[in-house]
């Protein structure tokens, strides 16, 4: 009986990231595509949806504990949905953020070609499906190929920047709009390494190794899933 409540809430969860993704690129693609109505659905239709979804989760896996009163995997694998759901509702946050900034650039001179910023959305929005992927599947593999491509994350954002204070400083009447364009990306960002901390809790939740802080070659602390 348990087994199917763990199914049923990380379909919900897989649901759950599936509408977290879509708000990301639709964020993004609707200022590419300078689309107002794309935008403000992640707004005005989206948010609530993320809202909603959360508390929906967190219902279910208090549900569980208190009916079935797991142990062992089952119990870790429940803390893990409730850190993946309040990272997915972050993810969702920083989605109506750069949705925000989007509708302030609409219809306004580029300060730049929309060229990196949607490259670093697709490359964020892998990661996180990725990461849920890796979760389901029991995937540790996958799942530190995600905390891998952080750093290439990290280093477009760097790109970004150097390129937006050169703008600025060269036009200070592009500062505003540059300035929003920084918002998206350090939002992209912040998606990639809510993606990041869930692989990370993937790889601990199945081989038993905490990488956090650099911690590669930490000793397991406590023995593999398989052997459980």
């Amino acid at each position: 009986m348990i087994e199917e409540r763990m199914n049923e809430l990380k379909k919900k969860l897989v649901e759950y990231s599936s509408l977290a993704m879509d708000m990301v690129d639709k964020s993004v693609r609707g200022l590419v595509d300078s689309d107002e109505e794309r935008i403000r659905e992640v707004l005005e239709n989206d948010e609530p949806r993320v809202n909603n979804l959360e508390i929906e989760i967190d219902d279910m896996c208090v549900t569980i504990v208190m009916k079935f009163q797991p142990k062992a995997i089952d119990l870790r694998t429940i803390i893990m949905l409730l850190k993946m759901n309040n990272d997915l509702e972050r993810i969702g946050d920083h989605a109506v953020n750069i949705s925000q900034s989007a509708l302030v650039l609409l219809n306004k001179p580029l300060v730049k070609p929309l060229i990196d910023i949607p490259r670093m959305a697709e490359m964020v929005v892998g990661m996180l499906n990725n990461g849920v992927k890796s979760f389901v599947d029991d995937d540790p593999s996958l799942a530190r190929t995600v905390c891998e491509r952080d750093s290439e994350v990290d280093g477009l954002r760097d790109q970004i920047l150097r390129e937006l204070i050169t703008h600025m400083i060269k036009d200070p009447a592009t500062i505003e709009r540059s300035l929003h364009l920084w918002r998206i990306t350090q939002n992209l960002e912040r998606i990639a390494d809510l993606s990041t901390n869930i692989c990370e809790e993937v790889i601990y939740l199945v081989q038993g190794r905490v990488i956090k802080h650099h911690h590669e070659n930490s000793e397991p602390q406590y023995v593999k899933r398989k052997i459980q």
